[in-house]
């Protein structure tokens, strides 16, 4: 029997020369939803659930900060967090953080390391809301 809430096994993510300079990225990982970020030449991941609302950090594909590129931004409420840390610096969730993925870096190339902490599943509601329709 395997942990559902524990990564089994290491996950290639990028290579640094993947991402531009101050440019996002978002993958799925056992069906949850993490972001990376390309910052002062390092990455820095974070899975994709803002702490305020439990929602996605973002609306469109791979945009994850703010028009200054300095910033994570949450695109339901405007929330703002350091890049390199996931600390929230302004909005509703002023002193929360995003949770950080784990990883290591071998020569450039990052990979998601085994036996983290996974977050749970995240909820469809759209299609919890059509399930419940059928049931009617």
């Amino acid at each position: 029997m395997t942990d559902t809430n524990i990564l089994q096994s290491e996950v290639p993510l990028c290579e640094l020369n993947d991402l531009q300079e101050q440019q996002a990225t978002e993958m799925v990982v056992e069906q949850r939803q993490l972001f990376a970020v390309r910052y002062n030449d390092c990455v820095y991941a974070y899975w994709n659930i803002c702490p305020h609302m439990g929602s996605p950090l973002n609306w469109v594909p791979n945009q994850f900060l703010d028009i200054n590129k300095e910033s994570i931004q949450c695109a339901l409420h405007g929330a703002l967090f350091e890049i390199k840390t996931g600390q929230c610096t302004m909005g509703p969730c002023y002193g929360d953080a995003l949770q950080p993925v784990k990883l290591r870096c071998d020569k450039h190339q990052y990979f998601i390391t085994a036996g983290q902490p996974l977050p749970p599943i995240p909820v469809n509601l759209r299609a919890q809301a059509l399930a419940d329709l059928d049931r009617e």
